[in-house]
């Protein structure tokens, strides 16, 4: 079995390219945290970088909806990437697809600025103050209830047919 689960902040914002079918492929990198104790009881920290792709529309949600830095949760399949570089040296490396992504970063510090409750509530202040002129009567949706409609559900193994490898 083929199976890697990673949480960790993307370390850049995700590259989205279009291959010939017209999928859409995302390539952007996680930065993963280990926390340890050596033997004298001293805290370590180790980081690991690794570069993950996306297709499909997971690949144009993330781009929409991520940027670096932000904690996400991704499950996939480790694979090997393989190529001769300028100097015609075989290189390879470790990559993995993404088959399955999770926001897992505070709702209030998803954006594409990094701010979005903060827009978002000043917005509303300003709209509210002109209905309040209109009307006694204002309806104030929640945060939570407007990023609830505003994310949409992602269902990868739409595109999982036409992957092309």
């Amino acid at each position: 079995m083929n199976r890697v689960i990673l949480v960790g902040n993307l370390t850049r914002d995700i590259e989205v390219r279009y291959g010939q079918t017209g999928l859409a492929i995302g390539k952007t990198g996680i930065a993963t945290n280990r926390r340890t104790k050596t033997s004298s009881g001293e805290q370590r920290q180790e980081t690991m970088f690794i570069d993950i792709t996306f297709f499909g529309k997971t690949a144009e949600i993330a781009h929409q909806y991520l940027k670096k830095g932000s904690k996400i949760l991704v499950e996939g399949r480790l694979s090997l990437d393989q190529w001769v570089d300028s100097n015609g040296m075989k290189r390879s490396k470790h990559s993995v697809i993404v088959e399955n992504l999770e926001f897992i970063e505070p709702k209030h510090q998803q954006s594409g600025n990094g701010n979005y409750n903060n827009n978002y509530e000043r917005s509303q202040q300003k709209q509210n103050s002109s209905y309040n002129n209109q009307s006694n009567e204002v309806k104030h949706e929640s945060y939570e209830q407007h990023y609830q409609k505003s994310v949409p559900e992602v269902d990868i193994n739409d595109d999982m047919d036409r992957v092309p490898f």
